[in-house]
């Protein structure tokens, strides 16, 4: 098993930046694919960036040019560095593991991008 536990969000004003990162534990040996999606309220989760265990990424078009996904393997950490944060970044924001054919995710961290 993996447990994932994220840290990093809040309220920001519009135009801002915050990095969110995720901590994994347990069966990490295994982990190949990180990654992040986020839930607004009345919408459905969505994609934001993924970033294999060699350090290829991919990126929703809603992120591209201002989040950075990142993780460290030493460190059992993936980061999403968000820039120019608009409202509606404005989610829940869920970090997940790919490990041995499962998949984990993390309880969230809320970011509110509001002036």
């Amino acid at each position: 098993q993996v447990q994932l536990v994220e840290s990093g969000g809040g309220l920001v004003q519009p135009g801002g930046s915050l990095r969110l990162s995720c901590v994994a534990s347990g069966s990490i040996f295994n982990i190949y694919t990180m990654g992040w999606y986020r839930q607004a309220p009345g919408k459905q989760r969505e994609l934001v960036a993924v970033i294999t265990k060699g350090g290829n990424t991919n990126y929703a078009d809603s992120g591209k040019g201002r989040f950075t996904i990142s993780r460290d393997n030493a460190k059992n950490t993936e980061y999403l560095q968000m820039n120019s944060l608009k409202p509606e970044d404005t989610a829940v924001y869920y970090c997940y593991a790919d490990h041995g054919g499962l998949r984990s995710w993390g309880p969230g961290t809320q970011v509110t991008v509001s002036s």
